[in-house]
């Protein structure tokens, strides 16, 4: 003890802190001031206010899960396809496509019926900033058409029609676009009297709200809905409500300029059917990986290589392990 003791007191005293001036505050500041850490200079700063009569215009009703389908809802094919596209014009091109591959036919047995299939689509385009034709036929004897008109700087005509040799199986739809400096509206016309209109309107910067309304008069149906958009430089959500039973989320996660991560969620309240599915997106330098695989066991992915100016190889791949249904395709496209 007295060792301890007397080696304490022969250490050294600690230097003396600096002397503070007469009236000063403590260093550290009183209480739980002086244990929090100091707010760096430009946190002072006021949150901008905003302007409510200023917002953004939001995306098409239509579109609102356009973030989450690229990841989710890659166009896969099976078998070979081919397509190429030769502009003659800066305005003008010309199209051929080639499909290769199985067609499922329906069947009461749970074992899936393929039958061998080919088809070839002759398609032209004509773009301009102001008006957009596109043509498909094909050798089934079906032609698709869709045009969009701009009749104003706000206002846009659309139109879709599928024409076919069997008799009730053509569909036609006029679409026109309404275009606000913060809101969306669109009225539909199409045949076996449909009758639709959408409306969506900015609520704040990030958050955008909207509803649909549609009558089917040749089957004395209607329907109204009901969504959410909230979108920021990080992550997009969306919110969708039906009176036909449809309730369906999504959400967006971008982890980098390059990856992307969705996920969806689908309800169906009338058949208690309940989806969900996981996706990504991932963008390298000379090609675009996406994939997905959902709660009924399906996996699938997509990619897209470019090999040249012009030229991409494509490679899709479904796998359905309940139902043993497996699709691969590849394929390649030229032409811009």
């Amino acid at each position: 003890m007295g060792s301890a003791a007397s080696a304490a007191s022969d250490a050294a005293p600690p230097p003396p802190s600096p002397a503070q001036p007469h009236g000063a505050p403590p260093p550290y500041g009183a209480g739980l001031a002086g244990i929090l850490p100091q707010k760096p200079d430009g946190d002072d700063k006021k949150e901008e206010k905003v302007d409510y009569l200023n917002l953004p215009c939001p995306v098409p009703y239509e579109e609102i899960q356009r973030e989450a389908l690229m990841s989710l809802k890659p166009e896969l094919f099976e078998g070979l396809r081919f397509d190429f596209t030769k502009m003659l014009t800066q305005k003008f091109a010309l199209s051929h496509s080639v499909l290769m591959g199985s067609l499922e036919v329906p069947s009461q047995s749970a074992d899936v019926i393929k039958v061998p299939t080919s088809q070839y689509e002759f398609g032209a385009n004509f773009l301009d900033p102001k008006l957009m034709l596109i043509g498909r036929l094909m050798t089934d004897g079906r032609l698709n058409a869709r045009v969009k008109c701009d009749l104003t700087e706000n206002l846009a005509l659309k139109i879709n029609a599928q024409l076919t040799s069997e008799p009730h199986y053509s569909q036609g739809m006029f679409n026109f676009d309404y275009k606000g400096t913060d809101y969306r509206a669109q009225f539909q016309i199409g045949n076996n009297a449909f009758y639709g209109a959408n409306y969506i309107q900015s609520v704040t910067p990030n958050l955008s709200m909207g509803t649909e309304i549609f009558w089917l008069g040749q089957q004395r149906k209607s329907g109204i809905g009901f969504n959410s958009r909230y979108n920021t430089d990080k992550m997009v959500g969306t919110l969708q409500v039906a009176s036909t039973g449809i309730v369906a989320l999504s959400y967006v996660q971008k982890v980098s300029e390059k990856v992307s991560l969705a996920t969806d969620f689908m309800y169906n309240h009338m058949s208690r059917d309940v989806t969900s599915s996981v996706g990504y997106d991932y963008i390298l330098r000379q090609c675009r990986l996406r994939g997905k695989v959902d709660s009924n066991g399906v996996v699938a992915a997509y990619l897209e290589e470019r090999l040249n100016m012009g030229v991409n190889f494509l490679l899709s791949a479904e796998i359905d392990h309940p139902k043993k249904n497996y699709k691969f395709g590849f394929g390649m496209t030229v032409g811009e």
